[in-house]
């Protein structure tokens, strides 16, 4: 990957449609999604279409989908699939992998392979969709692994439109994301990197906090146009957190196109910008080192 000729890298996108047409999420938590963003049913690139879209656009994109199958009942994308499709794109996609912390030992085992055998960046949790707490010690062994492995590990934190509007938020409980419970993991484990995805509503002073004292903690800024980015996010961003603070768009559901003219418009100092868009996610990725190499 050449990142100098990047604009900007994405840390935070879906695979939400695999090869032969199986989605990420059922169809009523789709359509909860699909009517909390305010987007059409034609959301569902492929992983080779998101590759054209971020190519187009001179930028990476890190890629993922969530194994929830212990609490949704929906088997997910495959992580070897995700890897193996973005492995065709190594210009501009990264794959992440996602383990639900349910299978033990299992889960262990599939992690380290991911990373050995297919070329795995990065494992992506969703606490309230896999329907655990971050600091539940039964996650510990996976990250262990994780850390071990040395990639980072991206929890979504705050509220999610998975679920919304459904009866009972289709049993989705919030308080799992909140990040305060990501501290846990980021002291048992002080050498695992972290990403806390998303401005954090209603937590976002608690995500602040967390990512300013725990070194290895950084906070990615997707899901949202920064035009609602809670005030002292954007403060944090421009001063402690400016070395990080992520882009992050959640695509499709939010566009790099509508971010970005978004943020284009965000009081941002001019020297923290190309950190935020960019280099802040090569450091983090080791892609600063891959590119000098």
């Amino acid at each position: 990957m050449d990142v100098g000729s990047l604009t900007a890298i994405d840390v935070h996108t879906h695979a939400e449609i695999s090869r032969d047409g199986h989605p990420s999420l059922d169809p009523e938590l789709m359509g909860a999604s699909a009517a909390y963003f305010g987007v059409g049913a034609g959301r569902q690139p492929t992983i080779d279409e998101t590759a054209r879209y971020y190519r187009e656009r001179r930028m990476a994109a890190v890629v993922f989908t969530v194994d929830a199958e212990h609490t949704t009942g929906h088997p997910r994308i495959g992580n070897e699939e995700v890897a193996a499709s973005c492995a065709e794109h190594p210009d501009v996609l990264i794959p992440f992998a996602s383990v639900d912390p349910h299978k033990g030992r299992a889960g262990v085992r599939e992690a380290r392979r991911l990373v050995a055998e297919h070329g795995v960046r990065g494992f992506k949790f969703h606490p309230s969709l896999q329907g655990f707490a971050p600091d539940d010690r039964m996650a510990y062994p996976l990250y262990e692994a994780i850390e071990e492995l040395g990639v980072p590990a991206l929890f979504h934190t705050g509220q999610t439109g998975i679920g919304a509007g459904v009866r009972g938020g289709g049993g989705i409980r919030l308080r799992y994301s909140n990040p305060m419970l990501v501290d846990d993991v980021a002291v048992d484990f002080p050498d695992l990197r972290i990403i806390l995805a998303h401005p954090s509503f209603p937590w976002q002073d608690e995500a602040l906090a967390v990512a300013t004292h725990k070194p290895h903690v950084y906070i990615d800024l997707s899901g949202w146009s920064p035009k609602y980015f809670p005030p002292q996010l954007v403060r944090y961003a421009n001063s402690l957190l400016r070395d990080k603070v992520l882009f992050g768009s959640d695509y499709p559901v939010i566009t790099p196109d509508r971010w970005l003219a978004d943020f284009e418009r965000l009081d941002i100092k001019p020297e923290v910008r190309p950190k935020i868009l960019k280099e802040n996610a090569a450091r983090l990725l080791g892609l600063d080192e891959e590119d000098a190499s």
